[in-house]
């Protein structure tokens, strides 16, 4: 049972918007190509995306480091690691180009018109390409949090504080929703705050094993939830 709240927080890529699956495979896909690895595009995906998550977790605790910052590093650990003396940046150009306009869900726009709670967007993202996405698609927050913002990234507290300073709200009154058992749901109920599980099952790889005080397939099922 979803205990009453007074605000929700909601994550942007892959909940609000489209995940970075499709665009990451693409990648991906051209860095095997490119280098001529003996792997698939989906293991590279996949082992890129351990590397880049963990350097994630690292820049909550020493030294905090953009997302931009970290798929350059990440990616370019990856081709040193196979001897390969490659600029990482034309690819990860490609990154950067969807965060700025990725395409919404149906069933997220439905949910945003008709909440009537404050809703603060948390999300782990650079501050300039969250707000074009968002200014791009004409959406409507009461607050932005990004991770270049608050200088933290999901699951780490600080991200969370800031955005419970954004709404003035205590974290036994507020809903956490975004699709990772990683930086979502285990980063919201450390916190102390409900977390609900959007399984759009369409991510590459999820690290985390956090449980869900709640799962939904789509956003509109929150709605269902809150008004329970």
């Amino acid at each position: 049972m979803l205990k009453s709240v007074d605000a929700i927080f909601i994550d942007f890529y892959g909940t609000v918007s489209s995940g970075d699956r499709e665009i990451v495979e693409q990648v991906c896909s051209r860095v095997v190509e490119d280098l001529d690895l003996p792997m698939s595009a989906s293991e590279f995906a996949i082992e890129w995306g351990e590397h880049f998550f963990a350097m994630l977790d690292l820049s909550n605790r020493s030294g905090f480091r953009t997302l931009h910052e970290c798929e350059l590093v990440s990616l370019g650990l990856m081709f040193q690691s196979r001897d390969r003396q490659v600029d990482p940046a034309p690819y990860v150009a490609d990154l950067e180009a969807y965060w700025a306009a990725p395409p919404l869900y149906d069933d997220a726009l439905e949910f945003l018109a008709g909440a009537s709670l404050p809703i603060c967007c948390v999300s782990n993202a650079d501050t300039a390409p969250l707000h074009q996405a968002i200014e791009k698609h004409g959406l409507k927050f009461d607050a932005v949090v990004s991770s270049e913002d608050a200088k933290c990234y999901k699951p780490g507290a600080g991200i969370f504080d800031r955005a419970l300073d954004a709404l003035n709200v205590s974290a036994d009154r507020v809903v956490h929703v975004g699709d990772s058992l990683h930086s979502d749901i285990d980063g919201a109920q450390q916190r102390g705050i409900q977390a609900v599980w959007l399984n759009r099952q369409s991510r590459i790889h999820d690290i985390g094993i956090a449980s869900p005080d709640h799962t939904i397939s789509l956003l509109t099922e929150l709605s269902e939830l809150l008004d329970s």
